[in-house]
């Protein structure tokens, strides 16, 4: 049992490794967005609508490809006030609670969102304003998709914290 969980567990990790990494470039190519448009409004007063709303595009790709990753990386914020003091049985059990909680949060947010894209998809929603980005249900779409990374990295999660409790001996360690 021990031996499957930490297979999956470094199996959804990987996976999750290699999106986030993937996805850092997303804030390298925003940097160079914004850089070039604050560069052509300022210097030639060329400005365009398309290019601002690719700005928050891609911002919201890197949120929501990039939370899963930080979780990985332990890069969230906690409160360990409270956390740092507990015996290591009720870590356990606060990590287990945490990590099944990430799972439920995704499937909700997964649950919630796919209406919300269809709905997009269906009217074939489009920018506003002139000249915007069409195809908005392309990057509404990613909202199902990161908190499926979302829920997998709560699923990898819980398979680490048992075997981790395992290895360190359960009720047996201090």
């Amino acid at each position: 049992m021990q031996k499957s969980l930490n297979t999956i567990a470094a199996r959804i990790e990987g996976l999750l490794d290699h999106i986030g990494r993937a996805t850092s470039y997303v804030a390298l190519a925003i940097v160079g967005l914004i850089v070039i448009n604050v560069t052509l409004r300022y210097s030639m007063s060329v400005g365009s609508v398309w290019s601002q709303e690719l700005e928050w595009h891609l911002l919201a790709a890197l949120i929501l490809f990039g939370m899963s990753y930080a979780l990985l990386r332990g890069d969230n914020v906690r409160v360990d006030l409270f956390y740092a003091n507990y015996k290591p049985k009720t870590k356990f059990y606060v990590d287990l609670l945490s990590a099944a909680l990430t799972v439920v949060v995704g499937i909700i947010f997964i649950f919630l969102s796919i209406k919300y894209v269809n709905q997009s998809f269906s009217i074939g929603e489009m920018s506003p304003d002139p000249g915007g980005i069409p195809y908005r249900w392309i990057v509404k779409g990613l909202i199902p998709i990161g908190f499926s990374l979302l829920a997998l990295q709560g699923v990898g999660e819980f398979c680490r914290v048992i075997v981790n409790y395992q290895t360190k001996g359960g009720d047996n360690h201090v």
